[in-house]
Formats: C-alpha cells, sequence, structure tokens
C-alpha cells in the first residue's frame, strides 16, 4: 500500500513553562488514486478504435462451380490488350490474348514513362476499340479489355503504378491474372531480338 506521511513538527516556540503540541502524523492513502488509475487505463484499451490498414479494394469476380462453359463470358481479341510486368522496370505488351499458338503475337516494350510509355499505348487501344463500335465490327457492350501480368521479377511499384493507369484511363475491364510460360517466352524472344 502506498501510503505518505507528514509529521507535525509543532510551534516555534521552546522553553520551560510551554506545553508542547501533540505531533500528529497525517497519512494520505494513495491505493484508490492508483486503483481509478488502472481503471482508466483499462478503459482507454477498450474504447479506443486501433487504426485500420489502409488497402485498395479490388472487386475479385464470383467464380461459380456449376457455370457452363457457353455462359462464360468471353473476351473478344479485338479488344484485348495484354500488359507483362517485367524487371527494371519494363512493360512488354501485345494486342490481344495470345491464344493462338500458331501466330505469336507482335510483342513490344515500353516503361512507365510520360512519353510513348504504356499510357499512350492504352489510349490507342481505346480509341481502335471506340473506331470498332463506330464502325459496328463491335458492339454497344464491347469495351477495352486489360490483362496485367505481373512477373515474378516485377516489382510492386510496377503493379501499382498499372493499376492507377486503369484508373487514369478509365479502364472499367481488367483483370490480374498468373503470367504464364508461353508469357516469359515473349519476354525472353523480345529481350534477344532487342539486344537486351
Amino acid at each position: 500500500m502506498a501510503e505518505m506521511e507528514v509529521a507535525d513538527k509543532g510551534g516555534k516556540k521552546k522553553g520551560p513553562g510551554v506545553k508542547k503540541g501533540k505531533k500528529l502524523s497525517t497519512r494520505v492513502d494513495l491505493t484508490p488514486m492508483v486503483d481509478l488509475g488502472f481503471l482508466l487505463i483499462t478503459f482507454f484499451m477498450f474504447t479506443t478504435t486501433l487504426s485500420k490498414p489502409k488497402t485498395m479494394e479490388i472487386n475479385m469476380p464470383y467464380k461459380d462451380e456449376n457455370i457452363q462453359e457457353e455462359d462464360e463470358t468471353k473476351i473478344k481479341e479485338s479488344t484485348a490488350l495484354t500488359i507483362l510486368l517485367s524487371k527494371k522496370h519494363r512493360v512488354y505488351y501485345y494486342e490481344g490474348m495470345g491464344t493462338d499458338p500458331e501466330t505469336a503475337p507482335e510483342v513490344k516494350v515500353t516503361t512507365f514513362k510520360p512519353q510513348d510509355g504504356i499510357r499512350d499505348v492504352i489510349i490507342d487501344k481505346r480509341k481502335k476499340v471506340d473506331d470498332l463500335k463506330r464502325t459496328g465490327a463491335l458492339g454497344e457492350k464491347d469495351k477495352t479489355t486489360i490483362l496485367i501480368k505481373p512477373d515474378s521479377n516485377s516489382t510492386y511499384e510496377d503493379m501499382v503504378n498499372i493499376l492507377d493507369e486503369m484508373a487514369i484511363n478509365d479502364i472499367r475491364v481488367y483483370a490480374i491474372v498468373d503470367i504464364t510460360d508461353v508469357d516469359r517466352e515473349f519476354i525472353h524472344e523480345t529481350e534477344q531480338a532487342n539486344g537486351q
């Protein structure tokens, strides 16, 4: 128990005939104050809201196991643009999805630089899709679709940058897809062709 003791030293007069005052001790019991302190600490620990982590919300599509193949949403080759994120902030891209095994797509390389970067590529793709809609080759519901495939040697910064490009260019339909060995082969061939 914590306590404070204060002794009374009495009056200043000394000598014969002077009665000494009775010494009193004053004790202050600090136990209730310590209890109150712990009570307040406990109260604030339970009522304080801890800071919540700030994360980017990504709406993932619902995967139905019972869906038939003909009911699946198909992406048209003419609306698709595939972006491959690779090492040293390099961005490889090609038109379509590269699903034709006989015809390899023309893979090009760019970066996130302001001029002639991936933003200009996305803007050009949007214009092409809009032109196809005007000519009637595509329906009104067809939209520019971008497939983002980050390689294992790409950086988190590149991923954030490409998601920013989706927001800046108002690309509503895009997907983050696992990169395939075929895509890695495309990158390797492009690097060899460019002497990198």
